[in-house]
């Protein structure tokens, strides 16, 4: 492509020059691809020879970089100089393009996630204002820089890998060693790039071009003998053309995605893990077993190494505040402190004098005018807030020195800009834990502070309630003469406290005493050579760190001139530092690398630049060893300007230790020259110094940050453990020990102790010192000739499976991976997150308005394998967010921790997601290894020497219970009905309510009959039905729908009860109405007039065929006759009704019920429930099938009690209606679904205040149950306990029943006997099939509701699925029952045999081989309690915990859906539900969303994270959904099945689709 013809291309200078100038500004987004394209072609067009022809597939953006190639020294010096971007190293660059070249050589294909239309919004340009590319964050890793600098002399350079070689074999005479090693003259002899030129670069004639991914000259890398290169495919393209594992492309539906996702995962990325036995319990988690390969350190122990002497000179003041009075008095006119506005002019110039009597008045204001005489409010000693804009340092001065006069200790801490800054908070807690009451401010930030109405300040949010003092000396009162501020040598007492954030966010304070100030600025005078009267330029923060120790303090002990420039300033004119350095011939500049980049990127405007006056530029953040690129880069540029490379002063210091080395002009032994070191990255994370030899690819470049500082002894200490000296090719955390360093955290005695009170231990374990060190949170070693080295801060580490990662680092990769196009530089945030046992590494950056959806998607994967290759560590999850979005901290770089804090909750609203879980999660359990099988029989032996019963039980035996029951005489329910007709002809069977709570119809016992009697005729005469034929009842829930089924009983026909379809949803419910009618061969229909129309409409035209209905009937009017006869059956075994029912994984199964088995059924509820009929029993339950169909038309006929009928969808419009109604009727059993109880508690939560005063009573109720064929819901029927407590529910009246296909009622809490019983089981176990009980709240446990008392008649046992052998009380199994009510089988067009005598003909392997059992299809076990039945047996209790069809093996292990489930709902306010299915070995989660669009990719993150901790699996695909997605049966259960299908069908509209790696 164009750029590669360049490098072989004669351009003159300038035109090069220029060319690199463009890059940069499209770099830094000053320009636009379209402009930089022109002005691109217009510079060379005169110089190509013909145009070169662009590849016509890919996109412009997609160029090469231009990478310098090491073939030409010039091109080198060219792109390092005038290339510039932050954190960058040329080198560091190439390495991650040669990587990611390597990476291209594997194919692997990563399904892109899709996205709803509405979510992906393209931002035009225009409208666009670009967020401050102000770098990385202020004190979280700010550093960016450019490559390696121009060959300078390096006479002194220092041979760093001579040095580590002496180092490890035990020469501690480092000094001579180095000098040996001088080179002669030979350039630039150690630096990275030629100890990189020698194995990476030169491999290749020009760069590898990574960012296409169709390589026209395929790169040579290292590959086994015999593999040919070969061209590699497009990759990472259009969703469309997307390859499958085998490079065949696919359409990019669902299913192919997931496919493609399968073919990625299936590669082995990390060693199989060691198969071995693991016991069922023991879920150990994989420990990383330590790498034998791993390098360890093998040096001789360090020595601790000494500063020189602090040479005190005669003349130092005593204290600060006596150099403050002496320059105040003796040259009151000599400048202090010049500030700028923003235009860069001079705003004011505060002379000594000035200061002197202004801090003097402070002094006196806060001391006498604050409080009254008797009570002051402010006594010496006490701490006070200094409040102040960066803009306003003179104010700060004046307050900072009127406290230090008037002996109150200051807190310099940020301006709150908002009620809920981000930080602001913990600030807030630090004021408070210092017991600040005081705030001293300026007058224009005073008055920008946020306002009440009433114009008082509100207190901000974790603030304690403060005074605001304005210190303007206009305000103040001039103190008498006679008052004089006490003025005493500097001693032990707090003279300030700086704060300082940590990595979790919280805020410490660290206290300086007044002697460890006095001495700090007299050892930085020293070592850097501070005279009287000196001009420094200081661009950094003034109320911290190397801003406030150079530019407030140290310079008044000297009476320097300060020019303060601020951080405003340099966003509106970078090169302002430059300029005023130029214009007041200052001699000291502080800046950060920051700044430095920044004067690079605006230099080319400015002709004059003259810089030979400085002597020092001292680097602040010289501590990330990324600044060595700008310091580099900027010296190149420079050095025309008069710059001398001695000059560059990288400093290191942190806020305990204060400055902790600072590189010196001609002081030192070694003169001014400087080390640098080519590290081995891989030796690194191992906390080992090596020069890298093997790889060439992951390296650090440091330099030194100077030499310990006057008057201080340091050593580095292992960081973790005991303070044990590092050996000399060791990395450790550096410790000093001086004066001038923080004594404690203010307030805080346990962690002051852990940093300030450190004693060294030799490896004998003797303390190297009486005196503490001190702990300076910088990890590095003290290298050849006493030379400091630093190569992160212990803030950034990320320790990952036992490997330390530098965030820095780690930024610095992404960052090579040419991201201007996708994110902006600076605007990327590093951390980890501890998931699973381990830390986890995020990346969040900012993206850019103008980058498509798969150009960030690219720009992602692609920073994977970057990191991967180069760290050799995994990314779990990488995010991207729309410009602007971070919470930033006071001087503009990201607020670090606010930004974990809002990923870890969710409202980072992130518009990309890339999770790879899969990849860096290498430490789950062992996948479970199913033993071979034992045979049934050993088992049951098993269980019975280790003395565990097997779990059977049974309710009461029908046959021995007396009971005067008279039905007992009938076999059939139509001869009950025709015998109740006669003898109690006008009692009350049936009420129906409408939604208004008024009785809506009624049925008495002859009413009932004779309207059965009508139907009947109807069916015979109309219908001209046979005896045996199939008739389907399509009715809304009430009076008509049993009328009907006593009709069709009447006839001889056989019902089949069926939901009507709903008007409003025609297209989905009808079908479903036709399925069954078709399905279950009904000859007739019978129905309301009202529905028959539906069934004709035009709506139901284009849902179904309408021509193949059968006979419709409409029993709005009925004949007026009675029949001839009723029918009779001949035997109780023939068909009485089907049961139709959809189970919860989607499909359609009818169950035949006989007469006997109805009559069984009935009797069995009749006693368990205690049913005569002078009950009342009020039923909200759908009567479709089921126990709900049973309540709801048999039981009262069969019982002659009444039941109060409640539609439930008449809840919808009158949630309260169900109780109203118990309470009103005085009910004492009632009867409900999970979906009615849901209802009760979401709608009625509020109102239970009101309900009560309506008079609702629920005192009387014995039992409520809910009607279920599933896990009993144990959340939801608590919180309905504890929500109608107060309306007198009795919380045990709550149960469940549980039935399922093929027997519909197996349990049922009863009046009588214990009541429900709740578990706790360990879900580890559960996954084994194992049953361990644990005590409520222990890790892992999982609560079981009991389902109710088993029913008269029925027995239970619990069976191995698999072998069909009889377990033991502690394993989870199928539950098997044996029942006179149990279905006699399916009733199937197919006639599927199989399925039939497997489901309802079972006979166990062993044991008792006779009895014929009933297969459930639902896991549970059986517990023997401690509690007694009523006939006194010892009561055992069935815990049902899920289906059988539902449960997922994964890992070897059974999964529930329904705990994954629950888990994800609390993972995040939003998810309203979630359902959960395996697709090819993946799990998908998927989550209905109950807000913004905007959130739905704050789930993928947090999804992953809870199932991982909870249930160690990984979530393979996350869908996020709007509200009701997901489909609920009539039951209220999820159909899971269903949902997948539409899944896969592409049938979800989804708004974000995940796949994680």
């Amino acid at each position: 492509m164009a750029d590669r013809s360049l490098e072989g291309m004669a351009l003159p200078l300038e035109v090069r020059a220029r060319l690199a100038e463009l890059e940069l500004e499209l770099s830094e987004g000053d320009i636009t691809q379209k402009g930089y394209e022109k002005k691109r072609s217009k510079l060379i067009g005169a110089y190509l020879p013909q145009p070169p022809r662009v590849d016509q597939a890919l996109p412009q953006e997609r160029r090469a970089p231009v990478t310098p190639s090491s073939a030409s020294r010039y091109h080198r010096r060219r792109s390092s100089g005038s290339r510039d971007e932050r954190y960058r190293s040329d080198v560091h660059t190439e390495a991650v393009q040669a990587a990611l070249a390597k990476h291209k050589e594997r194919k692997m294909a990563v399904p892109m996630p899709s996205k709803r239309r509405s979510l992906v919004v393209q931002t035009s340009m225009d409208a666009y204002t670009p967020p401050d590319t102000s770098s990385g964050s202020e004190d979280e890793g700010s550093v960016q820089g450019d490559s390696q600098g121009t060959p300078t002399s390096s006479q002194g350079s220092i041979n760093m890998e001579h040095w580590i070689s002496q180092a490890i074999h035990g020469s501690t005479t480092s000094t001579t060693s180095s000098s040996s090693t001088q080179s002669g003259g030979s350039g630039a002899a150690h630096r990275l790039a030629d100890v990189m030129a020698q194995t990476h670069i030169e491999n290749h004639s020009a760069p590898p071009d990574v960012t296409t991914y169709t390589s026209e000259h395929s790169i040579q890398v290292e590959r086994p003998q015999g593999s040919t290169t070969s061209r590699t495919a497009p990759k990472y393209g259009n969703a469309e053309l997307m390859e499958t594992g085998d490079g065949v492309p696919v359409s990019s539906r669902v299913s192919a995605k997931i496919q493609q996702l399968v073919n990625t995962l299936k590669r082995p990325k990390r060693p199989p893990l060691r198969e071995f036995f693991v016991d069922d319990f023991e879920e150990l988690l994989e420990v990383q077993q330590p790498d034998p390969n791993q390098p360890k350190p093998e040096g001789a122990q360090m020595l601790a190494t000494r500063g020189e002497q602090l040479g005190v000179v005669t003349n130092w003041p005593p204290s600060l505040e006596a150099a403050l009075q002496r320059w105040g008095t003796i040259s009151p006119k000599a400048p202090c402190l010049t500030t700028m506005d923003t235009n860069g002019k001079p705003l004011y110039i505060l002379t000594y004098g000035k200061l002197w009597t202004r801090s003097m008045k402070v002094a006196y204001n806060i001391l006498h005018k604050l409080g009254t005489k008797q009570e002051p409010m402010v006594r010496p000693g006490d701490r006070v807030a200094l409040v102040f804009p960066n803009n306003d340092p003179a104010a700060f001065m004046v307050a900072f020195y009127g406290c230090l006069l008037a002996e109150v200790v200051p807190v310099p801490i940020e301006v709150p800009l908002t009620r809920k800054d981000a930080g602001s908070q913990q600030i807030g807690f630090l004021l408070g834990s210092c017991g600040v009451t005081v705030a001293l401010t300026s007058d224009a930030c005073h008055k920008g502070l946020p306002k009440s109405p009433t114009g008082e300040i509100p207190q901000f949010k974790g603030w304690p309630k403060l005074l605001w003092f304005v210190t303007e000396s206009k305000h103040l009162s001039k103190p008498p003469r006679d008052w004089f501020p006490h003025i005493k040598d500097a001693n032990n007492d707090t003279a300030y406290i700086e704060y300082k954030t940590c990595k979790d966010g919280s805020v410490l304070g660290v206290t300086v005493t007044r002697i460890a100030l006095l001495t700090h600025c007299q050892a930085l005078t020293q070592a850097c050579g501070y005279t009287e009267a000196e001009t420094i330029v200081n661009v950094l923060d003034f109320k911290k760190d190397v801003g406030l120790w150079h530019g407030i303090l140290t310079s008044v002990m000297n009476m320097m001139h300060v020019i303060s420039i601020p951080y405003s300033l340099m966003k509106v004119n970078p090169l302002s530092w430059i300029q005023k350095v130029c214009q007041y011939k200052a001699k000291v500049a502080c800046v950060k690398s920051r700044d430095m980049h920044w004067a690079l990127v605006a230099h080319r405007d400015q002709r004059d630049v003259n810089l030979s006056s400085l002597r020092m530029l001292i680097v602040a953040d010289g501590a990330n060893p990324w600044s060595i690129s700008s310091c580099d880069a900027f010296l190149n540029v420079f050095q025309s300007k008069g710059l001398r490379q001695e000059v560059i002063c990288p400093c290191a210091s942190s806020p305990e230790a204060l400055t902790v080395a600072i590189r010196r002009r001609g002081y030192g032994r070694l003169g001014n020259h400087s080390g640098r070191g080519v590290l081995s990255m891989h030796g690194l994370t191992y906390g080992v110094i090596r020069v890298d030899s093997e790889e060439k690819l992951s390296v650090l470049t440091v330099q030194d940050v100077g030499l310990v500082m006057p008057g201080a002894i340091m050593c580095s200490v292992k960081p973790d453990g005991i303070p044990q000296l590092c050996r000399t090719d060791e990395i450790g955390e550096l410790c000093v020990c001086a004066v001038a360093t923080g004594t404690s955290y203010y307030g805080l005695s346990g962690m002051t102790k852990n940093t300030f009170e450190v004693f060294p231990m030799t490896s004998s374990g003797a303390p190297i010192s009486e005196y503490p060190f001190i702990r300076t949170g910088l990890l590095g070693f003290v290298g050849p000739g006493g030379l400091v080295f630093v190569v992160g801060k212990m803030d950034g580490l990320m320790v990952v499976s036992g490997r330390r990662h530098n965030a820095d680092d780690i930024v610095a990769t992404a960052l090579a991976v040419e991201p201007m196009k996708f994110v902006y530089r600076g605007r990327i945030a590093v951390f980890s997150v501890t998931v699973l046992h381990d830390e986890r590494i995020v990346i969040v950056a900012e993206q850019r308005p103008d980058s498509t959806e798969e150009d960030s998607f690219q720009w992602m994967s692609r920073v994977l394998q970057a990191i991967d290759s180069i760290h050799q560590v995994g990314v779990y999850c990488l995010a991207l967010v729309p410009a602007n979005t971070l919470p930033k901290t006071p001087l503009g770089g990201i607020h670090l921790s606010e930004t974990k804090q809002l990923f870890l909750e969710g409202s980072l609203h992130p518009c990309n997601v890339l999770m790879c879980p899969h990849t860096c999660v290498t430490n789950l359990p062992k996948p479970r290894q199913k033993q071979p099988e034992i045979g049934p029989a050993s088992v049951m032996v098993g269980n019975l020497v280790s003395g565990k019963r097997i779990a059977q039980a049974s309710g009461r035996d029908l046959g021995q219970i007396e009971d005067n029951d008279q039905a007992r005489k009938f076999l059939f329910l139509s001869e009950v009905l025709q015998w109740r007709a006669q003898t109690t002809p006008d009692h009350l069977l049936y009420t129906l309510l409408n939604c208004r709570g008024t009785i809506a119809n009624s049925l008495t016992c002859v009413q009932l009959h004779k309207r059965a009697e009508k139907i009947a005729v109807m069916l015979m005469e109309r219908g001209h039905l046979q005896d045996g034929d199939h008739v389907a009842l399509v009715y809304p829930p009430g009076i008509d729908l049993i009328a009907a089924f006593y009709g069709c009983l009447y006839a001889g026909c056989v019902p089949i009860t069926v939901r009507p379809p709903h008007p409003q949803n025609i297209a989905t419910t009808l079908p479903t109405v036709k399925m069954i009618v078709e399905v279950s061969r009904s000859a007739c229909l019978m129905t309301t007039q009202l529905i028959c129309k539906l069934l004709r409409s035009r709506e139901a035209a284009a849902a179904v065929d309408v021509r193949t209905w059968p006979l419709i009937l409409d029993t709005d009017d009925l004949p007026k006759k009675r029949p001839a006869q009723i029918y009779k059956p001949s035997n109780p075994d023939t068909l009485a009704y089907l049961d139709f029912s959809v189970s919860t994984t989607g499909m359609l199964a009818g169950v035949k019920m006989s007469h006997a088995a109805t009559s069984a059924f009935c009797r069995s509820i009749k006693l368990q429930c205690e049913l005569y009929p002078s009950r009342e029993v009020a039923i909200c339950l759908d009567p479709y099938c089921g126990l709900g169909f049973v309540l709801w038309c048999l039981c009262s006929v069969y019982s002659g009690h009444q039941s109060i009928l409640i539609p439930p969808s008449e809840l919808e419009t009158n949630p309260a209606l169900w109780l109203l109604a118990v309470s009103q009727y005085k009910v004492r059993d009632t009867f409900c679904s999970y979906s009615v109880m849901e209802l009760c508690t979401k709608g009625l939560g509020s109102q239970t205040e009101s309900l009560k005063a309506r008079g609702l009573d629920l005192s009387r109720v014995r039992t409520c149950v809910v009607v279920a064929e599933e896990r009993p819901r144990i959340a939801l029927t608590q919180s309905f306990s504890k929500l109608f407590k107060d309306l007198g529910l009795h919380p045990r009246a709550v149960s469940t029943s549980f039935g399922c296909r093929v027997n519909l009622a197996i349990c049922l809490q009863g009046t009588s006997g214990p009541d429900p019983t709740t578990v706790y089981v360990d879900m580890r176990a559960l996954r084994h099939d194992r049953v361990r009980l644990v005590e409520r709240g222990s890790p892992h446990s999982l609560p079981l509701m009991e389902s109710g008392k088993i029913l008269p008649g029925v027995r239970i046992i619990i069976a191995n699925p698999e072998t069909k052998g009889p377990l033991g009380d502690s394993h989870l199994g199928e539950i098997w029952v044996h029942s006179a009510h149990n279905a006699s089988g399916y009733f199937t067009i197919y006639g599927d045999e199989s399925l039939q005598s497997d489901h309802f003909n079972s006979r166990l392997s062993f044991g008792d081989t006779q009895t014929i059992w009933a297969r459930t299809g639902y896991l549970g076990f059986l517990r023997r309690t401690e509690l007694t039945d009523a006939n006194g047996e010892r009561h055992d209790a069935l815990y049902v915990v899920g289906a059988l069809d539902e449960a997922m093996e994964l890992r070897g292990m059974r999964y529930h859906p329904i705990d994954i489930e629950t888990s994800v709902i609390r993972a995040h306010k939003s998810v309203t539900e979630c359902a959960v299915f395996t697709w090819t070995n993946l799990l998908v989660v998927v989550v209905e969303l109950d807000g913004s669009e905007q959130e739905a990719l704050d789930l993928v993150p947090l999804v992953t994270n809870v199932v991982l901790e909870e249930h160690y699996l990984i979530v393979g695909v996350v869908v996020v959904v709007d509200i009701g997605v997901i489909p609920i049966n009539s039951r209220g259960e999820k159909q899971r099945m269903h949902l997948r299908d539409g899944f896969l069908a592409d049938q979800l509209d989804p708004i974000y689709v995940a796949y994680n790696m």
